[in-house]
C-alpha cells in the first residue's frame, strides 16, 4: 500500500469516478494470497469498486492520515458471498453473542480501522460487524471466517519490519519463509549464488556479496529499527555480520550457534573493531528457548522470537498486559 494509490482512490470518487482497485495494490485479493479459498477471488475487488461512492471518500482519507502519522492501521474490506446468511445471526453456543441481527446488510464494505480500535466506513455497522472489524488489527484478520455468508480482508497501512539474514544457510531459508509468512520483510545476504537462490528464498531479497567473502557487506547499509540474525554456513563469517549488525545500531541482532563457538566469535569481532557493548546486544543462542535442533525447529525458535522483539516494540507494558489477561494468563 502507497499513499499515492490512497490518493487517487480520494481523487476519483470526489470526482464521481469508478476507481481502479488491483491485487497489486490490495495484495489480500491477490491469487496467492486467496489460494484455496473458495468463496472469494481476484475479481471481487471489481465488485468492491463498482460499490464505493463518494460517501467512502472520508474512509480513504483517514487510510492516507494514519500513512502520514505512522498509525498502526489497517484498510479492511467486507467479503460478502451470501447476502442473506450474512445478515443471518449464526451466533452459538461458544461465542459471544453479538446482537439480534448478523451483519448489517449484505453488501461489501471498504473500512478503516487502527490498534486504537478506531472504526471509519460509510455505512452503518451491527456490533457483530464490529467485533470482526476490531479482529482486523490482528492482521489481517483474527476470525474472518466466523460467521457464514461472509469473510474479512485487510491491508496493512505500516510498512513491515525488515528482516535481515546474514547467510544463506539451511536454517535462513527456512527462517525465510516462515518470517515472510508472518509479515516481515526478508533480505538474505550471501557470496554463494548456489545457496543464495530462487528456488531457495523464492520470497525474499536476494543480494549477493562479490569476492568469496563477506567484505563486501561494508557495502551495505540496514536502519537503526531493522532486525539482523546472524546465520552464516559454518558460522564461517558470523564476526563480520555482528559488527555490521552492530555499527548500524539495528533494533535486534541475533547469532546462532553453542557457548564455545561463540567464545571464539566474541574474540574475533573484538578484534575485527567492535566493543564489548556491542558483543552484549548480540541476542545469543538467537531464539526462544525450547528442544529446537533440525534447521525448521531453529527457524521456529527464531521467527517466534522476531514476532515477540516486534510485539514489544509496538506495544507497551500496560497494553501487553491487558492483552496478556485477556488470554487468562
Amino acid at each position: 500500500m502507497n499513499k499515492e494509490t490512497l490518493q487517487i482512490i480520494v481523487d476519483d470518487l470526489r470526482a464521481g469516478r469508478t476507481p481502479r482497485l488491483s491485487p497489486e495494490d490490495f495484495p489480500c485479493f491477490s491469487a496467492e494470497a486467496l489460494e484455496g479459498n473458495q468463496h472469494v477471488d481476484p475479481s471481487y475487488l471489481d465488485v468492491v469498486a463498482a460499490s464505493l461512492t463518494a460517501a467512502d471518500a472520508p474512509t480513504f482519507e483517514r487510510a492516507l492520515r494514519a500513512m502520514e502519522e505512522g498509525d498502526l492501521a489497517w484498510l479492511g474490506f467486507k467479503v460478502v458471498y451470501d447476502a442473506a446468511e450474512a445478515q443471518a445471526n449464526t451466533d452459538n453456543e461458544v461465542t459471544k453473542k453479538y446482537g439480534d441481527v448478523g451483519s448489517a446488510d449484505g453488501e461489501p464494505l471498504v473500512f478503516f480501522c487502527n490498534d486504537a480500535k478506531e472504526i471509519v466506513a460509510s455505512r452503518p455497522f451491527s456490533p457483530r460487524d464490529t467485533f470482526q472489524m476490531k479482529d482486523a488489527t490482528r492482521g489481517p484478520s483474527m476470525h474472518n471466517e466466523q460467521f457464514e455468508g461472509l469473510t474479512w480482508l485487510s491491508v496493512p497501512l505500516f510498512d513491515q519490519v525488515q528482516v535481515w539474514l546474514l547467510g544463506a544457510s539451511d536454517a535462513a531459508s527456512e527462517v525465510a519463509a516462515l518470517a515472510d509468512h508472518v509479515g516481515f520483510s526478508v533480505t538474505v545476504v550471501d557470496y554463494d549464488p548456489a545457496y543464495l537462490s530462487e528456488a531457495r528464498f523464492p520470497r525474499a531479497r536476494r543480494i549477493v556479496l562479490p569476492g568469496g567473502t563477506f567484505d563486501g557487506l561494508a557495502g551495505l547499509a540496514c536502519a537503526p529499527e531493522d532486525y539482523v540474525c546472524v546465520l552464516t554456513r559454518g558460522h564461517m563469517f558470523d564476526p563480520e555480520g555482528c559488527v555490521w549488525a552492530t555499527r548500524h545500531r539495528a533494533h535486534y541482532v541475533g547469532m546462532m550457534g553453542c557457548k564455545g563457538k561463540n567464545d571464539t566469535v566474541h574474540g574475533l569481532v573484538l578484534a575485527k573493531g567492535g566493543t564489548e557493548e556491542d558483543w552484549q546486544r548480540v541476542k545469543r543462542p538467537i531464539g526462544l528457548e525450547f528442544g529446537a535442533k533440525t534447521p525448521a525447529e531453529l527457524a521456529i525458535a527464531i521467527v517466534a522470537e522476531l514476532v515477540d522483539v516486534r510485539y514489544r516494540e509496538r506495544y507497551g507494558e500496560e497494553a501487553r498486559e491487558r492483552h496478556e489477561k485477556s488470554l487468562g494468563r
